[in-house]
């Protein structure tokens, strides 16, 4: 009898370049909801959408892409998000020489907010209380935020979209206060503390 050889897999790469086992996440609250799982294309078909909680499962960097596809003209052009995804990460690689979905984490942990304000309606009259973001909020907060930032900036302007996200995940990660992402948590935190 022949001994059979195990044969090894290389590990999935994102992208076939950038290996996400090493990412680490250090904030125990988005632990469970960044989903780094190994994965080639980031291109889930929506599969997770008429599961609860199933959005947690889809990978970090297809959730970036979707939230790029956001508005008007964009909306469903995943290939064009997903082109300008893979060039910010290759900017942000280029700039920093780190990981760049480590550098991505570490973007979303600066810019998830920790709370937020509701209404309160007590005897008519309508007042502001202060409560906490729940995790999830937390990621998708930070995720539009990023998206909404790189889009505003490369508005009307001669940057490209991938130069203006690759710009301000860096921003976010350094804890720059001229990302348009830490501003905007900033902003909710202040108006959430001046509303205990």
């Amino acid at each position: 009898m022949a001994q059979e050889e195990e044969v090894r897999l290389p590990p999935l790469r994102l992208f076939h370049q950038w290996d996400l086992s090493q990412v680490e996440v250090r904030d125990p609250g988005l632990r469970a909801y960044i989903a780094l799982s190994p994965i080639v294309l980031p291109h889930s078909g929506g599969r997770h959408e008429h599961r609860r909680f199933g959005k947690a499962k889809v990978n970090v960097v297809e959730r970036l892409a979707n939230m790029l596809m956001r508005p008007g003209k964009n909306g469903g052009k995943k290939q064009k998000a997903l082109r300008a995804v893979l060039n910010a990460l290759h900017i942000i690689q280029l700039r920093t020489g780190e990981n760049p979905i480590q550098v991505l984490v570490r973007a979303i942990e600066n810019a998830a907010p920790r709370e937020d304000t509701t209404r309160v309606t007590y005897g008519g009259i309508t007042y502001f209380k202060a409560v906490d973001i729940s995790p999830q909020r937390r990621l998708d907060l930070a995720l539009r935020w990023l998206a909404e930032g790189a889009r505003l900036s490369s508005f009307r302007n001669v940057r490209t979209i991938d130069e203006a996200l690759a710009d301000e995940i860096i921003a976010a990660a350094s804890n720059d206060v001229r990302s348009y992402a830490i501003k905007k948590k900033v902003e909710q935190e202040r108006i959430a503390l001046a509303s205990r």
